[in-house]
Formats: C-alpha cells, structure tokens, sequence
C-alpha cells in the first residue's frame, strides 16, 4: 500500500481575523480597568469599564486631552466603537504615534 492511499487529508480551519471588519486589536495595559468615553477626554461621559485582561480593536484615532499613563503621556485617543474613546496611553499599540488612520 502505498504511503498516500493511508494517510487521510486533513482539513485546514481559516486563521482568524484580527476581527470581523480587519481591524487589529490591542492590548489594554496590564492589571487596568479602563475607563471608555464618549470622546477624547476624561471630561467626556463615562461609557463604560473595560475589565483587566481587555483588548481593543483601533478604528481611528485622534488628538484630545493629553493623559499619563503605563504607556507614558500622550494625547492621542482611539476609537474602539461608536462614540467610544480610550486614552492611546493605555493601550499598548507599540508605537507612540499614530497606528490607525486619523478620525474625520
């Protein structure tokens, strides 16, 4: 018999998408409950809490308030959803700068 009428293919599963729309996430820094706003600064409504452990996918991001974080100062803010914002200096996207197209 030969080699290959014993060996049975094995189907190959797709790689997972960063997400369903392409968009790469992102890990929130460690041992941090981060806070979501309704914009680029702490003066913006609280949306919610992302719990430890949360990553984020970056559609877009902007300038607003400057915020010190793990990540150092920065005022750069990523857009994670729909009127939702995070402080770019908690997030670690490797970069200090931009890593995501800039929010019209």
């Amino acid at each position: 018999m030969a080699l290959e009428e014993i060996i049975e293919p094995v189907p190959i599963e797709p790689r997972a998408a960063a997400s369903a729309s392409g968009v790469r996430r992102y890990p929130v820094a460690p041992n941090c409950r981060l806070n979501v706003r309704s914009g680029p600064g702490t003066q913006y409504s609280l949306v919610r809490v992302l719990p430890e452990g949360s990553s984020v996918p970056i559609n877009c991001q902007r300038p607003g308030q400057t915020v010190a974080g793990p990540y150092g100062t920065s005022n750069l803010w990523d857009n994670i959803a729909n009127g939702e914002w995070v402080a770019d200096a908690y997030v670690r996207t490797g970069s200090d700068g931009y890593v995501a197209e800039r929010c019209t």
